[in-house]
């Protein structure tokens, strides 16, 4: 399928802005730029906001609660920002969690984990295990129902949600129901067809993808560990059941899509869809592109069905 007009559209704009120099490209002041790329949107009305404190690996982390609706011990979804483990906040982000909280029924906890360069991998990781095992210790003071858990992550924040599913998995604890990923990176390596072929033009760019894994990996060669790059981990069995979305002209496409082929093959339920004329990111444009939002409400009721 051809480019989505309304998605075409937001290129135009983004092709208006300065480009980054990657070559010499400062994270602090990229991070400054990039977290205001995208103006905030009126969201959803939530019955409650609350900022919180979570206990990360190396100290206290923000974190932000969204509850839909009142009265009830609801089901509870972690939420992982993407911005390549570089940039995100818990406000670019605001709009969708409150779109996820209120179309899944769920509380939101978002996230925000030390980033990279100054906390390098493994610490996001680290963070957000931590995090969420602060978070269910605390289910009945945050009143949500820590048996009915799962993991939402876009792009980068996708990565960390597997990672995170990993980890329980070998600490036998806590209990997953369902990871729903957006985009996910997948291998740090950087180099699947997908990035060739969408090197340029469609938002997230080869270039920058590999400035972030530079900035997150302390050493090149980390990009083989399977905590950082899950397409390379040996055994993917016992993972849960998973939701994953691609964009069709995105450089992570391929690896993200190879991803849900070794799930299944190791017997994990998955529902890959692939959204035709997207880019990376759209799932965050749901309030003015059309496909984005049905994606969104699809991802939502998957969420909503594994957590009955």
């Amino acid at each position: 399928m051809s480019l989505d007009p309304q998605i075409a559209a937001v290129l135009q704009q983004f092709g208006a802005l300065p480009q980054p120099d990657f070559a010499q490209l400062d994270a602090a002041a990229y991070r400054e730029v990039a977290d205001r790329m995208l103006p905030p949107l009126p969201g959803e009305i939530m019955a409650e906001v609350r900022e919180l404190t979570l206990v990360g690996a190396a100290g206290p982390l923000d974190a932000r609660l969204y509850r839909p609706v009142e009265g009830e011990q609801l089901p509870v979804l972690l939420f992982l920002h993407g911005g390549g483990f570089v940039i995100g906040t818990l406000d670019t982000h605001d709009n969708l969690c409150r779109s996820l909280a209120m179309q899944s029924g769920a509380v939101v906890v978002s996230l925000a984990y030390r980033l990279a360069p100054e906390a390098p991998y493994p610490a996001a990781p680290m963070d957000c295990y931590s995090a969420l095992c602060d978070l269910l210790a605390r289910a009945e003071e945050l009143g949500v129902d820590a048996q009915r858990l799962a993991l939402v992550g876009d792009s980068a924040g996708a990565n960390l949600a597997i990672a995170v599913s990993r980890l329980a998995q070998a600490e036998r604890g806590p209990r997953i129901r369902h990871q729903c990923l957006f985009y996910p990176v997948t291998d740090l390596r950087c180099a699947s067809p997908s990035y060739d072929k969408f090197a340029e033009g469609y938002f997230l760019t080869a270039a920058m993808m590999r400035w972030f894994a530079r900035q997150y990996l302390s050493q090149p060669q980390q990009a083989e560990d399977a905590l950082a790059s899950p397409l390379l981990a040996e055994d993917l069995a016992g993972l849960p059941p998973t939701s994953l979305i691609s964009a069709e002209y995105d450089p992570l496409r391929d690896e993200g899509e190879a991803f849900a082929e070794r799930l299944r093959q190791a017997g994990v339920p998955v529902r890959l869809r692939r959204c035709a004329g997207m880019i990376h990111g759209f799932v965050s444009m749901a309030a003015f592109v059309e496909p984005a939002a049905r994606a969104l409400a699809e991802a939502a009721a998957d969420l909503r069905a594994a957590l009955e």
